[in-house]
């Protein structure tokens, strides 16, 4: 008997019918001898709901707040589901966060896992019940507070708890058939991906892509947890993530992994900082201070005839006015000009591990996107991936381009989104 954790997104338990579903496909992987732990985000668009309503009550919420009210949704999807499984009569136990063991650190609204304890979940699954856990939330380890993990935290979660568990896999299932070499709803003739290594989706991730969240894949390839990214709205064999190919699965290593694509960034114009050390620190130290991370960063020659230089940063859209307000604050310290705030940007990526041995990659891409017409803004370079900054208005005609001068569009259907939204 295995050991499995599986995960659904919003999509699979957005209304009744699909929580039924989900509960059937449970049931199925418990029959077929496995222990079973699922993790589940809240239905559709709840999140969001409950967002625009704390809103509208307050502008600011408190972060301690915030989170009591955020992680109500997946405590709904976590009754509901247990009292589906029920129907079909096998038992099951639903779990919040802090019941599952999940301890995290003390920062609401994107508190990160110290440790999993699932000692609660064992006693379960050892009395032959199936587990469902609440996804997205834990509790503080000092103050045990409930905390939630960020958007789509509730990957982290099952990883988490199929590290602690030592399952066999993790199962992360949404409503698209797995990871496809770009975003299918941008790009019909995106390809899927049978296997991928931890290592590129980790920068597919952290580029844009929306199947998995970048801390789940980390924590994965930490703990070595092969994760199958499926759909669960069709039988389908997924995307398996891990470090090598499983089973009798044969792989040949692509130059390009896949294309990337990410909105929901800003940029940051710091004008006229002084060209000396420890200028740059002094910004960069004031953004960590406000507890913002930031992505790309270019500084300018600086100009000879006056000794000041600009330094761009591109960070989380959601964090910009508190990154303007943080630099105001200390613009005396700092000693520069001027800030300039640019959120009409898009990021786009192009990512592969073949990509270190293959000369004309970088000659290639940056031809997709002069052919598009597409101009470039900044960019970020690593073994395996290449990222620029361009105008959100070019976004999808340079990922098109890009994923067509790559060899990559399928030749059979086009891909499916079964829920609407890639999650």
């Amino acid at each position: 008997m295995g050991l499995v954790v599986q995960k659904y997104g919003g999509s699979s338990v957005a209304d009744a019918e699909g929580i039924k579903r989900v509960a059937k496909r449970i049931v199925d992987a418990k029959k077929n001898g496995n222990q079973v732990v699922v993790v589940v985000s809240a239905m559709g668009d709840t999140t969001d709901e409950l967002i625009d309503l704390a809103e509208q009550v307050s502008p600011i919420p408190a972060g301690r707040e915030f989170d009591m009210l955020l992680t109500a949704g997946e405590r709904i999807s976590m009754a509901l589901l247990a009292m589906a499984i029920k129907n079909l009569g096998h038992e099951a136990q639903s779990f919040t966060g802090s019941q599952a063991g999940v301890i995290t650190d003390s920062v609401h609204n994107k508190a990160r896992i110290i440790d999993v304890t699932p000692g609660r979940i064992r006693t379960a699954l050892d009395e032959g019940n199936i587990a469902i856990v609440a996804g997205f939330q834990g509790v503080s380890q000092d103050k045990k507070d409930i905390t939630t993990l960020g958007r789509g935290g509730s990957d982290t979660t099952a990883v988490a708890l199929a590290a602690a568990l030592d399952a066999e896999v993790c199962e992360i299932y949404t409503d698209v058939d797995g990871v496809f070499t770009a975003d299918p709803r941008v790009v019909k003739k995106a390809r899927k991906i049978d296997w991928i290594s931890f290592e590129d989706m980790l920068e597919l991730a952290a580029s844009g892509s929306k199947v998995l969240l970048h801390r789940c894949v980390e924590y994965a390839r930490r703990y070595n947890i092969p994760i199958h990214v499926r759909s669960s709205f069709s039988g389908l064999r997924g995307t398996w993530v891990s470090n090598e190919p499983q089973g009798d699965q044969k792989v040949e290593h692509a130059i390009i992994s896949g294309v990337a694509h990410d909105v929901s960034e800003a940029k940051i114009t710091v004008v006229g900082v002084p060209d000396k050390p420890g200028e740059a620190a002094a910004i960069f130290r004031t953004i960590a201070n406000a507890e913002i991370n930031i992505d790309m960063v270019v500084q300018n020659v600086s100009a000879a005839s006056t000794g000041l230089t600009d330094i761009s940063f591109t960070l989380p859209k959601a964090e910009g006015r508190k990154a303007i307000d943080a630099l105001e604050r200390n613009r005396g310290s700092i000693g520069f000009e001027s800030l300039r705030y640019d959120d009409q940007i898009a990021k786009i990526s192009l990512v592969g591990a073949g990509m270190k041995t293959n000369p004309g990659v970088t000659a290639g891409f940056f031809e997709a996107l002069s052919d598009a017409g597409v101009n470039i803004e900044l960019i970020s370079t690593s073994e395996i991936r290449i990222s620029v900054v361009t105008r959100a208005d070019d976004v999808i005609e340079a990922v098109r381009a890009v994923h067509t001068a790559f060899g990559l569009d399928s030749d059979s259907d086009e891909a499916v989104v079964y829920g609407g939204t890639g999650r």
